[in-house]
This record gives structure tokens, sequence and C-alpha cells, in this order.
């Protein structure tokens, strides 16, 4: 009988395991707007410190609407997103799992929808490691069927790091390319080989897609590990990202053409045209962020309204099986069907709506060719660029069962360094 109990248990475990995606991903059609920052900011970085009074905001819309019990968890994780093996005791000080109580009703809209909201730590959930951690919102009763899950991060600043940003490195790239030298500052911790147990992530706007793992030190002096490399850490500036403004359905905004407002709200943006044979210029972005903004109500989060956003792109693909995603923190950065554009041969036009609530979007296009995914053929890459970038450094000390963070910093590639 033991026997079987141990057998069933196991099988759930690894049925767990299946199901839920170690990243930033939304199971159900119905959870929309799904926004987790640092409470002093919208849309920030999601990270915060270990034993300070820094807060995660998680907010997300269930457009079924009435009131359901949605409980959460979170796992500690290693640097590349996979469980740490560790038990719920050895990284939370409280309880495992909780219930999110804070829900709301949306008022005045034709969308209606219920909104949630969680604050992190708080006095039932509180971690107790640094590190990566995966958030887990389920129906009660049922975590093998997760709505949402996202990232964060909790660190315990020790080392310190210094970066600096220069033109790539490699000639024909010097136009385009943001090149990263930095050094992380070890001396505050008990290394005895950083080239096994210290590594670096960088991260460009937040996006684990677009990232470096660094391990090899150039130069190891005092303390102090250079990377400074020739050929690592050159990423593509890429381009200001496009934007539209939907904080009102009343008129007209930033790249809007027409708003129909009749039992659903239909905005149509402006056409974009491809921006590779352009030269930079400067526009002001989000460095590719939305924020959830309504100019005609009282509280964005129950009274901004849902639109059917359509987007069109004058855009002739150099081969017809090539495929053009619409991306953005928005939707995760997702290339898939639901980010996929249509193509129309007999325009030359790529076009798909999307449905999303009132705010400002930053956005791009990203172009697919034989499974190969190209970021800069449809918006063009600049050096001149603004950019974030977030230094992850994690510390797996010998014979230690996880990785510790123990170093954050981001770095604007125009206003320098700043700790969100």
């Amino acid at each position: 009988m033991k026997f079987k109990l141990l057998l069933i248990l196991l099988l759930s475990c690894k049925i767990l395991q299946a199901q839920i995606k170690y990243q930033n991903e939304v199971y159900q059609s119905n959870i929309k707007t799904v926004q987790l920052y640092n409470s002093t900011q919208e849309s920030s970085f999601p990270i915060i410190g270990l034993h300070t009074n820094d807060v995660l905001l998680l907010g997300f819309d269930d457009l079924n609407g009435g009131t359901k019990t949605y409980n959460y968890t979170i796992e500690h994780c290693d640097a590349d997103w996979r469980p740490s093996g560790l038990s719920p005791s050895e990284y939370l000080q409280s309880f495992t799992e909780d219930r999110i109580m804070d829900y709301r009703y949306s008022f005045n809209t034709k969308q209606k929808y219920t909104h949630y909201q969680l604050k992190l730590p708080n006095y039932n959930i509180i971690p107790k490691l640094s590190g990566n951690y995966l958030l887990k919102v389920y129906p009660e009763g049922n975590p093998s069927e997760p709505i949402l899950t996202r990232r964060f991060y909790v660190v315990d600043n020790k080392a310190g790091l210094a970066a600096g940003i220069i033109p790539s490195n490699n000639v024909v790239n010097r136009s385009a390319n943001q090149k990263i030298n930095f050094s992380v500052n070890i001396s505050a911790l008990s290394v005895q080989n950083p080239y096994a147990e210290i590594r670096t992530i960088i991260l460009q706007n937040g996006r684990n897609d677009v990232s470096t793992i660094n391990t090899n030190p150039q130069f190891v002096q005092g303390g102090i590990l250079q990377f400074n490399d020739f050929q690592t850490n050159d990423f593509a500036g890429g381009n200001e990202f496009r934007r539209f403004d939907l904080r009102t359905l009343l008129a007209g905004g930033e790249h809007i053409n027409r708003i129909y407002r009749d039992t659903a709200n239909t905005v149509m943006l402006m056409n974009d045209k491809p921006l590779t044979q352009t030269a930079y210029t400067f526009q002001y972005d989000n460095d590719g962020k939305f924020f959830i903004l309504n100019t005609d109500g009282r509280d964005p989060r129950t009274d901004a309204d849902y639109a059917h956003v359509y987007f069109n792109l004058n855009y002739s693909p150099p081969n017809l099986n090539d495929a053009v995603f619409i991306t953005g923190k928005f939707n995760d950065w997702r290339l898939d069907e639901s980010s996929k554009m249509n193509y129309d041969a007999s325009r030359g036009n790529f076009y798909t709506d999307l449905y999303l609530k009132q705010g400002i979007y930053d956005y791009h296009y990203v172009l697919k060719q034989n499974q190969e995914i190209d970021q800069t053929s449809i918006d063009g890459s600049h050096f001149e660029t603004e950019n974030d970038y977030q230094f992850l450094v994690y510390f797996r000390r010998t014979g230690s069962r996880y990785e510790e963070l123990v170093g954050y910093q981001l770095i604007n590639t125009t206003k320098g360094n700043s700790f969100r």
C-alpha cells in the first residue's frame, strides 16, 4: 500500500513538472495583462533585495469575471532556471503556499473582468535565500494546472560591478552593435575558484532571449574579475521601440489612426514601415515595456477597458515562407501563433490584431527565416540606441546545492548606473 502511494506521488510530481514551464507564461486565454515588477516603479525589473523592505507587485485580469480562489507559491531555481532541488523549508521562512485575497471587479467597461493583485514578500510567503525564483499561480487545490508563472529575483548584494559600453570591436558591426566590458568585485565573497563558482548573466532590456553568460574572466587580480574579451558581450543595439498611446478611447493618441466604439472597442493603428534603411533618430521609448493607463477613469486597474488593436506593416519578405512576429514585454517577447502576423501578398502587407488593455505600449517586429530569428532586419540596429542592461552575478560555493544571486546592477547606455 505504501509503495502504491509513493508511486502515485512520484507520478503526480512528474506531471506537475511536465506542465509547468520555468519561464514567464500564461496558460489560459482568459488571463490577460500580467505584470510583475518592483513596486517602486511600474514595469520595472522584478528584483528585490534579500531582507529589505522591497516589494514586488503582481497584477493580472481574469476575463471570465466573477470570483475565483487562486493560490500561489514560489520555487527556488538556479541561474539557468532549473529547479534548485531544495525543499520549501530551506528557501522559505514561512508557509509554502497562500491565497490571493486582493481582487476587484471592473467598472464601466465593455469587457468585464476581475483584477487580481498580490504583494511579495508578505506575512505568509517570505524567501530566505537569494537567487532566482518562479512564482506559480493556480486554482485552489489544483497546482498541476497553473494559470500563470513569472520569474523574479532576490539579490543579496555582496559583489560590486562596473561596466562600460563601446562600439563593437568588429569593424563591420561598429555602427550597429554595443560592446560591453565589465568587471566584478568579489573581494567580499569566499571564492575559491572564480572560473567555476562565479558567473554573470547580462540581459538587454530585461530579456532572457537577448542575453549572454560570462564564466571566464580575462584577468583575475586582487578580487577583481575583468571581462573584456574581444568578441563576447557584443549586442545588436537594435532601434528605439515603436509605440502607441491608448490611454483614451474617446480621442486619438500617438500612432492611433481610428477608434471604433460599438459593442466592442476597435483601434486601428497607423501603418508601419521597415526602418532598416533609415539613419538613427532619437525617439523616446520605454525599452519594450508597457504601462496600464486610462485618462478617462480613476483607477486603470479596474476601469481601463480592452480593445482589439490592429497592426499593419508594409513589408515584403525575402521569401514567402518567412514569418513576421510582433513582440514586446506585453506578450513576454513570445514568438508563437498568438504573435505571428498574417501576410497579404497582393498588398505586400503583414497584419494582425491583439486584444489589449488601455495604456502605452512599446513593440517591435521580428523576422523568422528558416527557423532563424532575426531581431534587426525590419526595425534596424544602431550603436546609439538607448538600452537597459541588467547584470546578474551568481555564486555557487564549492559543495553548495544552490546558486546565490550576489550582485545586480542596471546600466543604461545613456543614463549610466542605477539599482532598478
